[in-house]
This record gives C-alpha cells, sequence and structure tokens, in this order.
C-alpha cells in the first residue's frame, strides 16, 4: 500500500480521489501525453509507476464519470461500419496507405 502524507500525495503524485475535475482531467493529458516515452525509454520501475498510475487516474475518471458519451465509432459495431465489414468478418478492404487508395507500394508499383 502506498504511503500517503498529509495532502495525500504518494511517490506518484496527490491521489486521484483528492483531485478536483480539472486537476484530474490535467493529470490525464500529461500521462497519456508521456506514455510513449516511458514507455520506449523509461526504466522498468518508471514504466510500472507510470502504468499503476494511468490505471488510478482513469479508474477515478470512469468513476466520476459512469455515463460519459461514447462515440458510436469507438465501439466494436462503429469500427466494423468504419471497414464495410458489418458482417464481422476480419476481411482486408482496399489499402489506404500515404500514397492512396489501392497502391500500398506507391504509384505504379505493385
Amino acid at each position: 500500500m502506498d504511503e500517503h502524507d498529509e495532502w495525500g500525495t504518494t511517490m506518484t503524485g496527490v491521489d486521484p480521489d483528492r483531485l478536483d475535475d480539472q486537476q484530474l482531467m490535467k493529470e490525464l493529458e500529461t500521462i497519456h501525453r508521456t506514455r510513449h516515452d516511458t514507455l520506449l525509454h523509461g526504466s522498468n520501475d518508471a514504466l510500472r509507476a507510470h502504468n499503476d498510475r494511468m490505471a488510478k487516474l482513469e479508474g477515478e475518471y470512469l468513476r466520476r464519470n459512469p455515463r460519459r458519451f461514447v462515440s458510436p465509432g469507438r465501439t466494436r459495431d462503429g469500427a466494423r461500419e468504419r471497414t464495410g465489414h458489418a458482417d464481422g468478418t476480419d476481411r482486408p478492404g482496399t489499402p489506404v496507405g500515404k500514397w492512396g487508395p489501392g497502391t500500398p507500394n506507391g504509384p505504379g508499383r505493385a
């Protein structure tokens, strides 16, 4: 269990349940912004602390916002609609990459 000081602070920051909504959102924005660098370049201990802090912050956000808006495009059905596979199959569609539709290796390349 984490040790706390008189302000509810641990080695990884203030307990999420002690943050107001604005502070919680700022903490979430910061931790998501630093995630990639921590994964690529952080020590195992740093990554473990990051995982723990992120889980606590996200858990607190979800606790406070149980009826948050869920974008239809961020559901399985919405993802199937984006790919054009309403039946849920895993068939590839026409590739679209930096070279444009149907040309995954560039113009005129097979």
